[in-house]
């Protein structure tokens, strides 16, 4: 009985301790649920906000990513309130001792800030980061009425010509003659242009903004509505542009403004065969567009606006045209494809045709200048022309000393023509453009103004080889504007990559989203032939003295990004 009593006690004794057991584990288990609640819930609530303020402070940008002030008829893109400043490595400084770094380091942050990078508010767009660095934001020099290319007459300007009464009668005659000539011609706009320039249309602006220094200033917000207005307007007229060796049309639009159109030739992806002469080449409709994005990134602004389109070459050509040369070319091919091929020196024949798919055509449509009449222009023959022959050779080509007398040479000899011309040089070479015989400038400015980097067509041909003849002003002048160089530098840091912004900036086309715009392997070639401009001036650095032209006042070659880099 006693045993019994004792196995009972025991198993009551056992029981109670797993009962006991049981309740702790089960009061531990409820107490690590509510601590792991705890955990989670409070950075839920703390950082509910967070994404908010990062998503108001990063939003995508159109081509004019840097305006800071909004359209009034479009939706231009904003820049956020908070901007990055990039920070450069300080191992890319070499002074002899401490304090001439230091000295260094605040010479530099003039140029590009304090350096520190807000770690809260971190651009995801290379582009953006870009065009908010402070070398893209240098200041700019005053402007002046004769700066500006073209300005509009104002009663003030009438009134040293004629009276009040006279001037009012005359804008009144030249408003009704506008009116009704707009009346009679079919599919036009009735123009109300008056001196405030928001009665002006987008091409009108562009025209009104050129100054001496730069065809259009980047941070304008009319470069967005003239970029949209290429890419969308109804089309209502198109004629053959003379001049020239290949096919190109001048296309009208209901507002008076004009385009350039290049048709699609051959595919994107197509490169030039190496058996062909730099001058037998097709131009590309996609060079012409990827040309305006690479100038625009290099900070240079010397190319009029082009983007990517598709139209309809029957109902947008082929129905619409006046010009007899061009309709009369018009053909259906074999396999119902819609063709023309026009009237031009070169590959303008039936066996070189252009055609859509079966009506669909890519085309590029750049901004065209004001007219001759109202801005004559200069055309220079470039010092580096090439023979444009078979068997001869350019005189620059055998000559390694040619600089030298182009030094001596109007108006290569003061100013800053030859640093504009070895501007384009780099330009052309990133592009593997060769065909740079000529170049342009506006009469008025006389020689102090900036180049215009036109007709690109024939460029980004070849990715897989570098012609490094291009480079031949810089390798023989050894002369490169500051600016240039530290914007190369930055395009060539990680950070940036000229690849990484080029395919982001070309990602804005209207055509970006039928196919690349350039393919993988002309994007690398960009950061290639990158490496080589800049391997090219510290080579010119080790032999001469006078490398950087200095349009940057006030700073020093220490305080440059990376300019003990090797």
């Amino acid at each position: 009985m006693i045993k019994q009593n004792l196995r009972r006690s025991s198993r009551s004794i056992y029981l109670t301790l797993a009962c006991l057991s049981l309740a702790l584990h089960l009061l531990l288990a409820f107490f690590c649920l509510s601590v792991l609640q705890t955990a989670c819930v409070l950075p839920t609530s703390s950082s509910s906000s967070s994404p908010r303020v990062h998503t108001q402070h990063h939003e995508s940008i159109s081509l004019s990513s840097s305006s800071s002030a909004a359209s009034s008829s479009h939706k231009v893109p904003t820049i956020p309130r908070h901007e990055e400043h990039h920070n450069l490595n300080a191992k890319t400084f070499h002074p002899s001792e401490k304090d001439s770094f230091r000295d260094a380091t605040e010479r530099e942050k003039k140029l590009i800030g304090d350096g520190k990078v807000t770690q809260k508010v971190k651009s995801h767009s290379k582009l953006e980061a870009l065009f908010k660095h402070p070398l893209y934001n240098l200041p700019r020099p005053e402007l002046v009425e004769d700066d500006w290319l073209l300005r509009v007459k104002t009663n003030e300007h009438e009134r040293d010509t004629g009276s009040e009464e006279e001037v009012q009668e005359d804008n009144t005659n030249i408003d009704s003659q506008w009116q009704s000539a707009s009346e009679e011609e079919d599919g036009y706009d009735k123009v109300n242009w008056t001196s405030d320039v928001e009665t002006h249309p987008p091409w009108l602006r562009f025209h009104l903004g050129i100054s001496r220094w730069e065809l259009y200033n980047r941070k304008d917000p009319n470069l967005a509505q003239l970029t949209h207005y290429l890419a969308t307007q109804h089309i209502l007229g198109a004629v053959q542009k003379t001049g020239g060796t290949q096919l190109k049309l001048l296309m009208s639009f209901p507002n008076y403004g004009q385009a350039l159109l290049k048709p699609m030739k051959q595919s994107r992806d197509a490169e030039t065969d190496l058996n062909l002469f730099y001058f037998s080449d097709f131009e590309r409709h996609n060079a012409e567009i990827a040309a305006f994005h690479l100038d625009r990134l290099l900070g240079f602004n010397r190319i009029p606006p082009v983007v990517g389109r598709l139209i309809n070459v029957t109902t947008e050509i082929r129905e619409i045209t006046t010009d007899h040369r061009l309709s009369r070319s018009f053909f259906t091919s074999p396999v119902g494809n819609v063709c023309f091929y026009g009237q031009c020196e070169y590959y303008c024949s039936p066996e070189h045709p252009v055609c859509g798919q079966p009506h669909a055509l890519e085309v590029s449509l750049a901004a065209m200048l004001p007219d001759l009449s109202l801005a004559p222009r200069r055309s220079w023959r470039s010092p580096w022309r090439r023979s444009y022959s078979r068997t001869k050779l350019a005189q620059w080509e055998k000559d390694p000393a040619y600089c030298d007398t182009v030094k001596q040479t109007p108006p290569y000899n003061q100013g800053t023509r030859l640093v504009d011309l070895i501007d384009m040089a780099v330009l052309d070479f990133l592009m593997s453009n060769m065909d740079r015989h000529h170049y342009e400038t506006f009469e008025k400015f006389g020689n102090e103004t900036f180049l215009l980097h036109l007709d690109n067509g024939r460029a980004f041909g070849r990715h897989s080889r570098d012609e490094s003849s291009i480079l031949a002003p810089l390798q023989q002048c050894c002369r490169i504007r500051r600016s240039t160089l530290l914007r190369l530098r930055l395009l060539s840091l990680p950070g940036f990559h000229l690849s990484d912004v080029m395919q982001e900036s070309l990602g804005q086309d209207p055509l970006a989203g039928v196919a690349p715009l350039l393919s993988g392997p002309h994007l690398s070639a960009l950061d290639r032939r990158l490496a080589t401009v800049l391997q090219v001036v510290q080579t010119c650095q080790r032999h001469h003295k006078d490398v950087i032209y200095d349009d940057l006042e006030g700073y020093h070659e220490a305080s440059d990004p990376g300019w003990g880099k090797k």
